[in-house]
């Protein structure tokens, strides 16, 4: 084996791992902050339903995925959005910052099965991690109260958070890994960049001129169906989660 394979082999275990601890600390602070500040205000779920419904729409959130377009006016090509973070925000409003998690990580690895990465799986953690940095923070401010103010409130912290965050991310982190791990220097990256806005000069500024305008555009693309959608569609799961006792309990009385 020859000293090259060797170390793409060392960089692609590198990676896979981070990703494993990314995805690991990313649950651990949603299952804490949901046990110390969130556990009186969680809507009740049992366990089988609280699985079907992440089942459910983290397989739309997957759909919705497969659908991503590019904004060639604020990104180059590589980045792209989708709404498939409406499902899996509708989901955390409901079930939590968990379920919101959950139902993130069950759209990524269904789109993964189904469709592969073109990325070498940067991409895809990085629509993850993003996805989290917007739905986390967005569910936990709902459900400290949960009215239609804190529901704004949370979006609105959540578009600012994934703003920040997507664009730091990016910077010192992804596409650094893109580049070793795609075999594409910085310099081409950073020029696919420049293509679109002279001012992209390096990867900070890739980072500040076209991830930060395409996540603070994705966030209100986001939110505003969310704030549409949601009650109406709580509405249906709650109902729902009440008809099968009452279904159960028919069953055995005609028994």
């Amino acid at each position: 084996m020859g000293t090259g394979f060797l170390q793409a082999a060392a960089e692609n275990l590198q990676f896979l791992l981070i990703c494993a601890v990314v995805i690991l600390a990313i649950v651990g602070v949603s299952e804490l902050v949901e046990v110390k500040l969130l556990k009186d205000n969680l809507t009740q779920v049992k366990k089988t339903r609280y699985i079907t419904i992440c089942g459910m729409l983290g397989a739309l959130a997957m759909l919705l995925h497969l659908f991503d377009f590019p904004v060639p006016f604020l990104a180059p090509g590589f980045y792209k959005l989708d709404f498939s973070e409406i499902p899996v925000m509708i989901g955390a409003f409901y079930l939590g910052p968990v379920g919101g998690v959950i139902i993130e990580l069950v759209k990524i690895l269904l789109k993964l099965v189904i469709k592969g990465t073109s990325t070498a799986f940067v991409g895809d953690l990085a629509n993850f991690v993003v996805g989290c940095s917007f739905v986390v923070p967005a569910s936990i401010v709902y459900h400290v109260k949960k009215t239609r103010k804190t529901a704004l409130a949370g979006l609105v912290v959540g578009t600012v958070i994934i703003t920040v965050f997507a664009s730091m991310f990016n910077a010192f982190y992804l596409i650094p890994a893109f580049s070793r791990l795609y075999g594409m220097p910085l310099d081409a990256i950073v020029g696919m960049g420049t293509a679109i806005n002279p001012a992209i000069d390096s990867v900070p500024m890739l980072a500040l001129m076209a991830v930060a305008p395409l996540n603070l555009l994705k966030g209100v693309l986001i939110s505003v169906p969310t704030m549409v959608l949601y009650k109406r569609i709580s509405k249906v799961l709650h109902n729902a989660a009440q008809e099968q006792p009452a279904a159960k309990r028919n069953r055995q009385m005609q028994n």
